[in-house]
């Protein structure tokens, strides 16, 4: 036993060994090794700490039988940070409502900033290279946006009551003839979700969206203004995100009722409350009375898109309208009173549809769209096709008066007519089985849904995109208008002539309204 351990012993300290020379930070450290090991072995022999970075030659998996110089080339990376200004663009848009020549800024512009981030390779402490590794946009530019004013070669036409209209985010207003204009607000972030003059047309209620960019933001808020004061100014009336419906209370003075939202980072950018709130305010916004008539709810089927509603002329009744059903709010309990369901319209995307109503003058009548079943298919919420009905409140009934008028067939009943009843305007389909992106069709129709007339756009012409027509106001004349928006301009069409007037031209028009 002694002999074979003194032999293991000598065969040990016979094994050859050789010197390794590792070149690192600038020294050179010996290392003797036994012969066979690799280049990783070697260096963790000699205590040496190499980084995730470093370069090492020969390679780490290289086996060692003679002499040998490493050299470990220490590599680190850098990132630089730099912010760089992205200037804004200054962009003109024509409009009617100035004089020509005279020029407007309607949105100051604002420089963006671009953040740009850079890797930077160091080898033994010597810049090697540097190259973009990402770049960010931490604010869009904001363009300067200067409205130029052109001369209008359109005839200008007497009108009666207040007109107003929403173009690049400013509210304007023709009174007495549609060549009488001026701006009300010029402040360019209208955003078009409410914009309703007050029964009298005295004030204007209306959505701004936020000038910041901000997580907790609104979408939008809600504000009025005065437009019988000599200087009036917008007031905020301290209630935000309003998408589908805010309108004044009829007969109420400055009553106002609304609905919410919550915000929402994935589309559609909303949940709805399917609340109502209805609110008193002052001429200077105080709130004198608050109440809630319909608290936060589900909505029905799709009811995260929303409800609409609409109230009676004589202001004691008040319509709703959601994916699933069309009725009448108890204004007492809160509860919805559906007069007609609906087949809720399956999109397939981020909206849901909601029918159009409208109210007959005497307040007797909703006029609606609804969802009609169709034969063939394997479920009716794909079905195309859409009838223009009437509701009478006192039977209670639906009575078909359109057949396949479209989905947004928009109804609008008219005042009471100088010699005769009301008629109803609406949109039917040029393409009625495609109704979600047909263009349409201006008609008129007795209240019963008889003598039915396309008045616009002419024949050949391309036609309307989806909204809800406007009728002149207070017209004790045989010569009355409906107001139109046509390729983005406001025309106003003599529904028993035909005749129509363009009044605009500059095809920036997106919202209106007639009291």
């Amino acid at each position: 036993m002694l002999i074979a351990n003194t032999g293991c012993a000598q065969d040990s300290a016979s094994q050859p060994k050789i010197n390794i020379e590792i070149h690192v930070d600038g020294k050179v450290i010996t290392e003797v090794i036994v012969p066979g090991i690799t280049v990783q072995a070697g260096i963790e022999q000699a205590g040496i700490t190499v980084g995730n970075l470093d370069k090492i030659e020969p390679p780490t998996f290289s086996t060692i039988n003679g002499p040998t110089q490493i050299k470990i080339t220490r590599v680190r990376e850098e990132f630089e940070v730099e912010e760089n200004t992205i200037p804004f663009e200054r962009q003109t848009t024509r409009n009617e409502s100035l004089p020509e020549g005279q020029t407007m800024l309607i949105q100051p512009g604002v420089n963006g900033v671009e953040q740009i981030t850079y890797r930077k390779l160091y080898e033994d402490e010597v810049e090697i290279s540097r190259t973009l590794f990402k770049s960010e946009i931490l604010k869009e530019p904001k363009p300067e946006i200067v409205m130029v004013g052109v001369q209008t070669p359109f005839t200008a036409i007497s009108i009666s009551g207040r007109l107003v209209y929403l173009t690049a985010g400013n509210a304007w207003l023709m009174e007495n003839t549609t060549g009488d204009r001026r701006p009300i607000i010029t402040s360019g972030d209208l955003d078009g979700r409410i914009f309703s003059l007050s029964p009298e047309g005295n004030w204007l209620l209306f959505t701004r969206q936020p000038t910041k960019e901000a997580d907790n933001e609104p979408i939008n808020s809600l504000w009025m203004i005065n437009l019988s004061a000599p200087d009036p100014e917008p007031i905020y009336l301290r209630v935000d995100n309003i998408i589908h419906f805010a309108n004044w209370v009829p007969g109420r003075g400055l009553t106002i009722s609304y609905s919410t939202v919550e915000p929402r980072s994935t589309p559609p950018g909303w949940q709805a409350n399917n609340d109502l709130q209805v609110m008193t305010v002052n001429e200077t916004g105080g709130i004198i009375e608050k109440t809630e008539i319909i608290g936060t709810n589900s909505g029905g089927i799709y009811g995260w898109w929303g409800a609409f509603f609409e109230w009676s002329p004589d202001g004691e009744q008040l319509a709703y309208a959601r994916p699933d059903s069309v009725g009448l709010v108890n204004l007492d309990s809160g509860e919805f009173q559906s007069l007609m369901e609906l087949i809720p319209l399956q999109t397939r995307s981020d909206w849901a549809w909601v029918p159009g109503i409208g109210w007959s003058k005497d307040s007797s009548l909703i006029y609606a769209t609804s969802h009609a079943p169709s034969a063939g298919l394997t479920s009716d919420e794909t079905s195309p096709f859409f009838d223009l009905i009437a509701i009478n409140l006192i039977e209670g009934l639906p009575i078909t008066l359109v057949p396949q008028a479209g989905m947004f067939s928009y109804p609008a009943p008219s005042p009471r007519l100088p010699k005769r009843q009301y008629v109803v305007a609406y949109l039917q389909a040029v393409f009625p089985e495609q109704s979600e992106t047909s263009r349409y069709r201006l008609l008129v129709m007795d209240r019963d849904g008889s003598n039915q007339q396309q008045i616009f756009p002419p024949e050949g012409q391309p036609g309307l995109d989806p909204q809800t027509v406007l009728w002149q106001p207070n017209n004790e004349s045989e010569e009355t208008w409906i107001a139109v928006i046509y390729q983005g301009n406001l025309w106003l069409v003599n529904p028993h002539t035909r005749q129509a007037q363009q009044i605009t031209g500059d095809g920036s028009i997106v919202r209106l309204d007639w009291k």
